[in-house]
């Protein structure tokens, strides 16, 4: 294949097409229903070869979106009636069976908390500095879990107790005053797994960055959204956004394995998608006391960012959670026609390609190896995956561009997705049509909502654009005593 096609269908083969003028950002509270479900909420997914060891796959669910750190007395915690998992397609059939990994969490009662029947979660007494035994006094409530690899129909549980979630932030007083602190106790928080990787469970600093109330606000930007060059190559300042989601936390799960464990082939192009599952609730009784019991429901699911916010509909939103990917061919006209570029024709008053969008189709639901039809057959299904080709060197985080492929690094979404690639700016080219072939006249221009990175994270091993660099690759979170939200045309940050 020409290589300019090629790159193209890199480029498209992952991207989730999007902009904020009909929904929120990245997966945060993207359906009706799982809007009311924050812990089996799903926000954002990464897939990425790790820049630590490029012998290992890293894959990523963030639950729980836009957690404001003082929220007290009760924080965050996974559900114990959720199961959290994901799903891998090895020979790019389309059909995400053939690796699965399930992670399920149990939550106690326990130490102090549970002894004096105190009213809060976490307290200081000792201050928590470990997650089990000496210093673990003050963790009230605590959550363990394990995990299991199912492969080809085979069960294997390869992380089991004790493995402990680290908990919320609350503060330095609470957990990790002075020394040691809360980043030693996450440390703690990272355990093997018997396949040679290892998992953490727990708090980190949200990642996602977008000026989410300047795109609510029928994409009101505070500035021109056509950024300058200069603009443009900053990967370490916002030229005129405000990054909404900065100050606030997410609940993470991350594993690392090796290549080894998930293909034979190094040069394998991966599938994968995360999901969330409940059982059903059955009734036992008048008094409307009950069990959840039989089988798993997929309530929510996620691979690029933003489809379902920004090319599904909204009566469908929740159904189309529901469905494995490989069934995408039913919301195909969602692919199609494009209600997001009518939306941005209006509001910019320009003339983005609308209608017959399979390029969009073959970009989401396609291999870049399948032939670009722009339909769903037998021969050539159509499935919405991250996929993330093996054979592409990982980018160290001084290297990392947040435009990834379109700056010149390959390693970034779409092919597979790392926390800090700005998917905002990339998807809001792509729509305008900027791997459109013919391309568009005039050409695309630089287009973008100013937030060009991550603002205000917090702790060690972090580059100057907040690029965390070390396993679970998300930032220390934010504590709930010191916060800080920092908007544009605040000390320490960038103009409006």
């Amino acid at each position: 294949m020409h290589c300019k096609a090629r790159l193209s269908s890199l480029l498209l083969a992952g991207l989730a097409i999007s902009w904020g003028v009909l929904s929120q950002a990245a997966s945060h509270r993207e359906a009706p229903l799982i809007a009311n479900d924050p812990t089996a909420d799903i926000t954002d997914v990464y897939l990425f070869r790790s820049w630590n060891d490029p012998g290992k796959v890293v894959f990523i669910m963030n639950v729980i979106p836009g957690q404001e750190p003082s929220s007290g007395p009760n924080y965050f915690n996974f559900g114990d009636d959720v199961l959290y998992a994901f799903h891998f397609d090895v020979n790019s059939d389309g059909d995400a069976d053939d690796l699965v990994y399930e992670v399920r969490f149990k939550t106690e009662v326990r130490g102090v908390v549970k002894d004096l029947k105190l009213p809060l979660s976490y307290v200081a007494l000792p201050p928590i500095t470990a997650l089990d035994g000496t210093g673990s006094e003050g963790l009230g409530l605590r959550q363990s879990y394990t995990v299991t690899e199912v492969k080809n129909g085979v069960r294997t549980i390869v992380g089991a107790n004790p493995m402990y979630a680290v908990p919320s932030n609350v503060g330095p007083r609470t957990v990790g005053a002075t020394m040691p602190n809360y980043e030693t106790l996450a440390a703690q928080g990272i355990y093997p797994l018997s396949n040679g990787g290892r998992v953490f469970a727990g708090q980190r600093d949200e990642t996602f960055y977008i000026d989410l109330g300047a795109v609510f606000d029928t994409l009101n930007l505070r500035a021109s959204p056509i950024l300058s060059p200069t603009q443009d190559a900053d990967n370490a300042s916002n030229p005129f956004g405000n990054d909404a989601f900065s100050g606030f936390n997410i609940s993470t799960i991350a594993i690392e394995v090796p290549i080894a464990a998930v293909t034979s082939n190094p040069n394998a192009v991966l599938g994968m998608y995360a999901s969330t599952s409940r059982q059903k609730f059955k009734v036992l009784s008048n008094t409307g006391t009950g069990v959840s019991s039989g089988s798993w429901v997929q309530v929510a699911r996620l691979a690029n960012p933003l489809v379902n916010e920004l090319i599904i509909g909204t009566g469908s939103k929740d159904f189309w959670n529901s469905v494995d990917p490989k069934n995408e061919a039913q919301f195909l006209d969602f692919y199609l026609n494009s209600r997001l570029a009518t939306a941005m024709n209006i509001v910019f008053g320009t003339s983005f390609p609308t209608t017959n969008r399979t390029d969009l189709v073959n970009a989401l639901l396609k291999y870049p190896a399948q032939p670009p039809t722009g339909s769903c057959t037998t021969a050539s299904p159509c499935s919405e995956l991250l996929r993330l080709n093996l054979a592409v060197a990982p980018t160290q985080p001084a290297d990392q561009k947040r435009l990834t492929v379109l700056a010149g690094d390959n390693a970034g979404w779409p092919n597979g997705r790392r926390p800090n690639d700005d998917v905002t700016d990339i998807a809001l080219r792509v729509v305008a049509g900027i791997l459109r072939n013919p391309p568009v006249v005039p050409p695309v221009p630089a287009l973008g909502d100013g937030v060009n990175f991550n603002i205000g994270a917090v702790g060690s091993n972090i580059t100057a654009n907040g690029i965390y660099t070390i396993f679970p690759f998300l930032p220390k979170p934010h504590d709930g005593r010191d916060r800080r939200h920092i908007d544009c045309g605040e000390p320490g940050a960038n103009p409006c």
